[in-house]
């Protein structure tokens, strides 16, 4: 068996304190193999947000995959986001804009869905659809196969469809044809677990951290249980009462094999 925590749009420089306690102690009692980050780590792409960031990682002390978000890109310097847009990111988390971890049971690709020349939409390329789904190809019958972009590929309301990522309908083709089980994202601030085609299905978080929750909507985090033929995908939302992380709603997600 294998635990994923996903994590998404963090914002440090908007993050609530108590929030980021209990993110921390839950990290701590799930113990997951692995966490992933999936995008917007900043609010402005600053020094001292990035290195917030750095710290709370290293608090929890899991492996940890990150993509950047837009939001980790410079917006008021025109001059790094022309010239160096992931400076700021790869000085705390390296060079990589794509991190791959495959264990015996975990297939998770990276993908950098950002345009330093767009505010907030992300793409995917041509290139890339086909890069990871040659990487699926070879994907272990044994393995969680995750693919971790920023911007969702699914959305479930009409005002979101903007915000849909470039090119996902080809790569919702590509990866649910070569294997892939969940397309992890987050940008919109919205949670939720929906199927999309072939077995592939759409896992997307809520803010973990950060006071920029919308229509009400609770920090949470996603916790990914992966045994056999199934994974299982429980959402754990912040409670203001008691000021912990609590297990919330659970879809069960059967996985195809051929």
């Amino acid at each position: 068996m294998s635990l994923v925590v996903q994590i998404s749009d963090t914002h440090f420089g908007t993050e609530r304190p108590e929030v980021v306690r209990a993110l921390h102690d839950a990290i701590g009692q799930l113990a997951p193999d692995l966490v992933v980050l999936s995008g917007d780590v900043t609010q402005r792409a600053r020094r001292t947000q990035f290195d917030a960031a750095r710290r709370f990682i290293d608090s929890y002390a899991r492996p940890t995959l990150v993509v950047p978000g837009n939001h980790d890109v410079p917006l008021f310097n025109l001059a790094a986001r022309l010239f160096d847009p992931f400076g700021g990111y790869r000085r705390v988390f390296g060079r990589t804009l794509e991190p791959v971890v495959d264990t015996d049971d975990l297939l998770v690709i990276g993908v950098n869905t950002v345009r330093a020349a767009r505010h907030k939409n992300g793409e995917v390329s041509r290139k890339q659809i086909a890069h990871i789904a040659e990487r699926l190809r070879h994907a272990r019958d044994t393995q969680l196969r995750i693919v971790v972009t920023h911007q969702p590929v699914h959305v479930i309301r009409e005002k979101d469809i903007d915000n849909l990522l470039i090119g996902h309908e080809g790569a919702i083709d590509a990866w649910s044809d070569t294997g892939a089980d969940l397309v992890l994202g987050g940008h919109i601030h919205l949670p939720y677990v929906r199927p999309l085609k072939n077995g592939l299905w759409s896992v997307q978080a809520g803010t973990a951290l950060s006071t920029r929750i919308r229509e009400g909507i609770s920090n949470s985090f996603h916790a990914i249980r992966h045994e056999g033929m199934l994974a299982r995908v429980d959402q754990w939302n912040f409670d203001e009462g008691s000021q912990v992380f609590r297990a919330g709603t659970a879809t069960d997600i059967p996985l195809r094999r051929r």
